[in-house]
Protein backbone atom coordinates (compact mmCIF):
# COMPACT_ATOMS: atom_id res chain seq x y z
CA UNK A 1 0.00 0.00 0.00
CA UNK A 2 1.30 3.50 -1.20
CA UNK A 3 2.07 5.93 1.79
CA UNK A 4 2.73 9.60 1.50
CA UNK A 5 6.03 11.02 0.96
CA UNK A 6 7.76 14.42 0.96
CA UNK A 7 6.65 15.63 -2.24
CA UNK A 8 3.34 14.23 -2.60
CA UNK A 9 0.47 16.30 -3.34
CA UNK A 10 -2.10 14.74 -0.88
CA UNK A 11 -5.73 15.71 0.56
CA UNK A 12 -6.12 15.20 4.30
CA UNK A 13 -9.18 15.58 6.68
CA UNK A 14 -8.32 17.18 10.34
CA UNK A 15 -9.13 18.84 13.23
CA UNK A 16 -7.51 21.05 15.57
CA UNK A 17 -8.01 21.58 19.24
CA UNK A 18 -6.78 23.70 21.79
CA UNK A 19 -5.58 21.98 25.40
CA UNK A 20 -9.02 22.71 26.56
CA UNK A 21 -10.69 20.67 23.59
CA UNK A 22 -11.90 23.86 22.06
CA UNK A 23 -11.71 23.13 18.19
CA UNK A 24 -9.91 26.20 16.57
CA UNK A 25 -9.82 24.93 13.00
CA UNK A 26 -11.16 22.32 10.54
CA UNK A 27 -11.63 20.60 7.36
CA UNK A 28 -15.23 19.45 8.16
CA UNK A 29 -16.61 23.61 9.09
CA UNK A 30 -15.86 26.54 7.29
CA UNK A 31 -15.74 28.33 10.69
CA UNK A 32 -18.04 30.65 10.24
CA UNK A 33 -21.29 29.36 11.59
CA UNK A 34 -23.04 28.73 8.32
CA UNK A 35 -22.59 24.79 8.86
CA UNK A 36 -20.95 24.48 5.14
CA UNK A 37 -18.60 22.15 4.48
CA UNK A 38 -14.95 22.53 3.60
CA UNK A 39 -13.73 19.53 2.51
CA UNK A 40 -10.14 17.89 2.57
CA UNK A 41 -7.27 20.32 2.96
CA UNK A 42 -4.81 19.95 -0.53
CA UNK A 43 -1.24 20.34 0.06
CA UNK A 44 2.16 18.97 -1.39
CA UNK A 45 4.51 17.74 1.40
CA UNK A 46 7.71 19.50 2.21
CA UNK A 47 6.55 22.74 -0.03
CA UNK A 48 6.04 24.86 3.68
CA UNK A 49 2.44 25.78 3.65
CA UNK A 50 1.72 24.49 6.51
CA UNK A 51 3.10 24.31 10.17
CA UNK A 52 5.89 21.90 9.78
CA UNK A 53 5.57 19.27 12.32
CA UNK A 54 1.53 18.63 10.65
CA UNK A 55 3.53 18.69 7.07
CA UNK A 56 5.55 16.10 8.90
CA UNK A 57 3.21 13.93 10.65
CA UNK A 58 1.64 12.89 7.32
CA UNK A 59 4.50 11.23 5.94
CA UNK A 60 4.24 7.84 5.89
CA UNK A 61 0.69 7.67 6.31
CA UNK A 62 -1.45 5.28 4.62
CA UNK A 63 -4.84 6.14 2.70
CA UNK A 64 -7.70 5.95 5.64
CA UNK A 65 -5.01 6.27 8.32
CA UNK A 66 -5.62 8.59 10.67
CA UNK A 67 -3.08 9.79 13.27
CA UNK A 68 -3.31 12.44 16.55
CA UNK A 69 -0.20 14.86 17.02
CA UNK A 70 0.54 17.63 19.64
CA UNK A 71 2.37 20.47 18.94
CA UNK A 72 4.05 22.89 21.12
CA UNK A 73 3.73 26.38 20.80
CA UNK A 74 7.21 26.74 19.84
CA UNK A 75 6.63 24.28 17.25
CA UNK A 76 3.14 25.54 16.09
CA UNK A 77 2.72 29.37 15.99
CA UNK A 78 5.65 30.27 18.28
CA UNK A 79 5.46 31.95 22.36
CA UNK A 80 3.64 34.81 22.69
CA UNK A 81 5.84 38.00 22.90
CA UNK A 82 4.22 41.33 25.47
CA UNK A 83 6.33 43.53 23.25
CA UNK A 84 4.24 42.72 20.21
CA UNK A 85 1.34 44.40 21.79
CA UNK A 86 1.08 47.91 21.45
CA UNK A 87 -2.02 50.96 23.14
CA UNK A 88 -2.84 53.26 20.68
CA UNK A 89 -4.64 56.68 21.09
CA UNK A 90 -8.21 56.01 19.62
CA UNK A 91 -8.23 59.23 17.77
CA UNK A 92 -5.41 57.32 15.87
CA UNK A 93 -8.24 54.87 14.73
CA UNK A 94 -10.33 55.93 11.79
CA UNK A 95 -13.64 56.78 12.60
CA UNK A 96 -15.03 53.94 10.69
CA UNK A 97 -13.38 51.18 12.11
CA UNK A 98 -15.77 49.56 14.38
CA UNK A 99 -13.77 48.90 17.70
CA UNK A 100 -14.70 45.83 18.73
CA UNK A 101 -12.63 43.19 21.05
CA UNK A 102 -11.35 40.31 19.10
CA UNK A 103 -12.11 42.19 15.53
CA UNK A 104 -9.06 41.54 13.41
CA UNK A 105 -7.31 45.29 11.72
CA UNK A 106 -4.78 45.66 9.26
CA UNK A 107 -1.56 48.16 10.48
CA UNK A 108 1.03 49.81 8.36
CA UNK A 109 4.50 50.30 9.95
CA UNK A 110 7.34 52.64 9.37
CA UNK A 111 8.56 51.25 6.05
CA UNK A 112 5.06 50.04 4.30
CA UNK A 113 4.57 46.73 5.53
CA UNK A 114 1.02 45.68 6.69
CA UNK A 115 0.19 43.68 9.07
CA UNK A 116 -2.85 41.81 11.04
CA UNK A 117 -3.34 42.87 14.96
CA UNK A 118 -6.16 41.75 17.13
CA UNK A 119 -7.79 44.56 19.31
CA UNK A 120 -7.99 42.96 23.00
CA UNK A 121 -8.75 46.46 24.79
CA UNK A 122 -10.45 49.51 24.13
CA UNK A 123 -11.33 52.46 26.31
CA UNK A 124 -12.34 55.55 25.75
CA UNK A 125 -8.93 57.07 25.03
CA UNK A 126 -7.17 53.78 23.93
CA UNK A 127 -7.52 50.93 21.91
CA UNK A 128 -5.18 47.91 22.32
CA UNK A 129 -3.78 45.89 19.99
CA UNK A 130 -2.11 42.73 19.29
CA UNK A 131 0.47 41.88 16.63
CA UNK A 132 0.92 38.13 17.99
CA UNK A 133 -0.54 35.13 16.20
CA UNK A 134 -3.75 34.27 17.91
CA UNK A 135 -2.59 30.88 18.49
CA UNK A 136 0.92 32.14 19.42
CA UNK A 137 1.83 30.46 23.18
CA UNK A 138 -1.06 27.30 22.41
CA UNK A 139 0.00 24.05 22.31
CA UNK A 140 -2.57 22.27 19.95
CA UNK A 141 -3.55 19.09 18.57
CA UNK A 142 -4.72 17.88 15.59
CA UNK A 143 -6.85 14.66 14.28
CA UNK A 144 -5.29 13.73 10.74
CA UNK A 145 -6.61 11.90 8.48
CA UNK A 146 -5.08 10.91 5.20
CA UNK A 147 -7.56 11.03 2.28
CA UNK A 148 -6.20 10.85 -0.83
CA UNK A 149 -2.50 10.75 -2.23
CA UNK A 150 -2.82 12.99 -5.87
Amino acid sequence: MATAQKGDRVRVKYTGKLDDGQIFDSSEECGCGCDEEEGPLEFVIGEEELLPGFEEAVIGMSIQEKKEIKLVAEDAYGPWHEEMVMAIERSEIPEDIELEIDNMLEVTDEDGSAFPVRITEVTDTTVTLDANHPLSGEDLTFEIELVEIL
